[in-house]
């Protein structure tokens, strides 16, 4: 079976057909900050092309050999990387000692190669992390690298430790955060689930994507109450329809060049869609980054109603989808940054004063494993004075406490906001 990014490479020179729809995303869509990499060359194509799908040798055996255009990439690529600048987590943690130990290995099941992993991290040396799994066994197969950089993103969650078991807690124990609407514009939790049986974006055919999304489309049509909406596939959309998304902030596009870079734009945009509930404060995207993207929200600070939601949510969608989970990671992700328990809480928040001292800000917000991002997400600006801060630990707590570390740390940020 071929490693995933040749595979990609040579899709992509035959179908050519990346069709870009607009956003305009209240968060960055790559839902949680740092990403990885970007697309080879074209002459690297045609390279891969003829040579990159591992094929069955003589004896049946499939070639477990990490084809030569791909090594020299590598190679070509971890020098670059080395004399680079760079601030990323894959540069600090990919040792030439690491290096030579995976650049030779693959995953079984779909060939991914450390090429696949890393590519996006080797072409945009201003990654913050730059690396991604295009399947899960990678995690495992190139532990050596993955195992280190979780360790770094996570707080120190060491390969020796143990995710715990999902547990959402008590789902009525958060209140509203600002009851007379001072501070904060809106509330946001999120998580990205993958579906059982089915590779990460880099490894998928176009029948899986289509597959999957029918799946994820009859699903959610079967939820009730609160939860009651429609599902909206991205191709063929009307334009009325995808205007109207667009002026929601709930459609998202293909991938950003870090995402382009690690493959996990291929067949765009077939098998991707969205689904709202009727209130607009529910959301599914399918097969954007992660096969699942479930998102519960609301204008100001109530995070209890909007935690309830995603909770409810996801306990449906999991009697009729099995997620990928894993004993020692959790809840299994594209990006590494993503494990755990997935959950990323947010809000939108207007803190004048300790916005005047951003590093002040920054400062207390770290003491709660909180990240402070401009208004539309990683690497832009505060617009109006108004941040997106958001809970960063996801691995080695469990969802509840995950949840509480933002709720305590907004708790704190607007007690100075008000003495200041």
């Amino acid at each position: 079976m071929g490693g995933c990014a040749s595979k990609d490479k040579k899709d992509k020179v035959v179908d050519g057909d990346a069709v870009a729809t607009d956003n305009n995303a209240t968060e960055n869509n790559t839902a949680d900050g740092d990403k990885a990499t970007s697309v080879t060359a074209a002459g690297e194509t045609a390279t891969t092309e003829a040579n990159g799908d591992a094929t069955a040798n003589a004896e049946g055996k499939e070639d477990t050999m990490v084809d030569a255009a791909v090594l020299t990439k590598l190679e070509e690529g971890f020098a670059k990387l080395q004399a680079s600048n760079s601030k990323s987590l894959l540069k600090k943690y990919l040792t030439k000692e690491v290096f030579d130990n995976l650049k030779n290995k693959k995953t079984p099941t779909f060939g991914s190669t450390l090429l696949d992993c890393i590519q996006s991290g080797l072409e945009n040396h201003d990654s913050g992390v730059g690396i991604y799994a295009p399947d899960a066994e990678a995690y495992t197969v190139f532990a050596d690298l993955f195992d280190p950089i979780i360790e770094d993103y996570h707080g120190g969650f060491k390969k020796t430790d143990k995710h715990p078991a999902s547990d959402f807690g008590d789902v009525n124990s958060f209140a509203n955060l600002d009851p007379n609407n001072e501070f904060v514009i809106s509330t946001r939790v999120r998580c990205g689930r993958s579906m059982q049986g089915y590779p990460f974006n880099p490894c998928l055919t176009e029948a899986q994507y289509k597959e999957m999304e029918e799946k994820v489309s009859s699903t959610l049509s079967g939820l009730e109450g609160e939860l009651k909406g429609k599902f909206y596939p991205l191709t063929g959309m009307d334009k009325a329809v995808q205007q109207q998304l667009i002026d929601d902030h709930f459609l998202f596009k293909e991938g950003d060049r870090f995402l382009q870079s690690a493959n996990a734009c291929r067949f765009w945009p077939s098998g991707r869609g969205i689904y709202h509930n009727d209130n607009k404060t529910f959301l599914v995207w399918c097969n954007e980054e992660d096969h699942l993207r479930i998102i519960s929200m609301q204008k100001g600070g109530d995070l209890g109603e909007v935690y309830k939601r995603l909770v409810t949510a996801v306990n449906e969608i999991e009697k009729r989808i099995p997620f990928s989970h894993d004993d020692r990671l959790g809840f299994l992700t594209f990006c590494p940054t993503n494990l755990g328990t997935t959950i990323r809480a947010s809000v939108h928040i207007k803190v004048p004063k300790l916005g005047a001292n951003l590093a002040k800000l920054e400062e207390i917000a770290g003491k709660y494993n909180l990240q402070v991002r401009g208004t539309r997400g990683e690497h832009t600006e505060a617009e109006g004075g108004i941040y997106d801060i958001s809970n960063k630990r996801r691995m080695g707590l469990t969802e509840y406490q995950a949840v509480k570390e933002m709720y305590d740390g907004i708790a704190e940020l607007i007690k100075i906001e008000k003495s200041m």
